[in-house]
């Protein structure tokens, strides 16, 4: 395990901070969209502090056989797969990545299911997007969710994370329209790294906190400009 170096008491502490660099978004109803499950705590303080809508963005990371921390790749929902460049195609067993692939389909369904078993995705047509996660490693999560917005025809798609190692951004930033990071740096070794809280966020949370989320915008909460600072 990692020491924090530098970094954020907790997701709510990198959260606040983003918001800071995305001032130019507010009032203009943005939406939101958190990669599950870090990030989704972290995504609906943004929206809420933008006067934005939140959402979801489902993709799973693709799991190197014998070691499913190490992403060799990402899916989304409708099986497009982004591989890690780092990853040399050539060494992987094609019925294995064929049935991870799978396992996080079934996955994401389940999820999607959980998540909001009464009511879609929200479009992002149209939208300023921005996709948050609590941290990008090797990048091809962010890439998967980004290209799989990118399909919907958001009118601005951007990437908000608050920690990354240069080599990621650099791989991420042309599938965005901007990119927002707090810290880039070297020396990278896992996202909890640079966070002194790192708790888990389990699927009842994220539920939860999607519960809230669309009962504050049937209330027209979410619709709230919030005063200017």
């Amino acid at each position: 395990m990692h020491t924090p170096i530098q970094g954020f008491a907790d997701r709510a502490d990198a959260a606040e901070q983003l918001v800071d660099c995305l001032q130019a978004y507010r009032g203009c109803n943005p939406l939101v969209l958190a990669i599950p499950r870090g990030a989704v705590p972290m995504g609906r303080i943004i929206a809420e502090r933008l006067g934005g809508e939140f959402d979801v963005v489902l993709v799973r990371k693709l799991g190197a056989p014998g070691n499913p921390e190490y992403a060799i790749g990402a899916i989304d929902e409708a099986g497009n797969t982004t591989m890690n460049p780092e990853v040399d195609p050539g060494d992987l067993d094609p019925a294995s990545l064929a049935a991870e692939q799978q396992r996080q389909i079934a996955v994401m369904r389940k999820r999607r299911s959980t998540y909001m078993p009464h009511r879609p995705a929200i479009s992002a047509q149209g939208r300023i997007v921005l996709v948050v996660d609590d941290g990008i490693a090797t990048g091809s999560t962010m890439i998967a969710a980004l290209k799989a917005v990118r399909l919907q025809n958001p009118e601005t798609l951007i990437c908000v994370s608050p920690v990354a190692p240069p080599e990621s951004l650099k791989a991420v930033a042309p599938f965005a329209d901007a990119v927002v990071c707090l810290l880039t740096v070297a020396d990278f070794h896992a996202v909890s790294q640079f966070y002194r809280n790192f708790a888990a966020v389990d699927d009842t949370e994220v539920a939860a906190i999607l519960q809230q989320s669309a009962s504050a915008v049937q209330t027209g909460g979410a619709e709230r400009k919030p005063s200017k600072l």
